[in-house]
C-alpha cells in the first residue's frame, strides 16, 4: 500500500473571489484521494507564488505542492508578464527540488468569467496530477528491475 502523500498549497490572494474557490476545490479534493494537505501559503499574487513554493520544497515533509491563482486579462499585457514568469519559476523549482509542482494558475487571457468556468477543472487537475506524480516518484525510487519497469 502507498504512502499518503504529503502537500502544500500556495495560493494567490489577488482575484480572491477567483482563487478562493479554487482552494475549497482543491483541499476537498486532496481529501478524497486520501492525500494529505499540511500547509497552505496564501501569497499576493501570482508572481509571488514561486517563493513560497520554493520554501515549502525545502521541506521535508512535502511530497509536493499545488500552485493556484489566477492571471485575469487586463487593458495591458501584464497578465501574459506575470503568468509566464510565475509558470516559468515553478518549472525550474520542479525540476531543481526533484518534487511534482502543479500549475493550477489560470490565465493568462482569461476573463473574469472564463476563470470562474475554470475553477473546478484547474483545482482539481493540478491536486491529481502532484498526487499521481508523487505517488510515480515514490514507486520510481524503489524500483529496481533488469528488464522493463512500468510505473503507473
Amino acid at each position: 500500500m502507498s504512502q499518503k502523500i504529503k502537500l502544500a498549497i500556495v495560493v494567490s490572494e489577488f482575484n480572491y473571489d477567483v482563487t478562493y474557490l479554487m482552494l475549497q476545490r482543491a483541499l476537498n479534493h486532496a481529501k478524497f484521494l486520501g492525500a494529505e494537505v499540511k500547509y497552505v501559503i496564501k501569497v499576493p499574487g501570482a508572481f509571488e507564488i514561486p517563493l513560497a513554493v520554493k520554501k515549502l520544497l525545502e521541506k521535508n515533509d512535502i511530497d509536493g505542492v499545488v500552485a493556484l491563482g489566477a492571471v485575469i486579462q487586463g487593458e495591458t499585457k501584464h497578465d501574459e508578464v506575470v503568468a509566464s514568469q510565475a509558470s516559468r519559476k515553478i518549472m525550474d523549482l520542479m525540476i531543481e527540488y526533484r518534487k511534482p509542482v502543479a500549475l493550477g494558475i489560470i490565465g493568462p487571457g482569461a476573463s473574469r468569467m472564463q476563470a470562474l468556468e475554470r475553477v473546478d477543472d484547474y483545482s482539481r487537475r493540478a491536486v491529481e496530477a502532484v498526487v499521481k506524480m508523487a505517488n510515480r516518484l515514490k514507486k520510481l525510487e524503489s524500483a529496481v528491475g533488469e528488464e522493463t519497469v512500468f510505473i503507473e
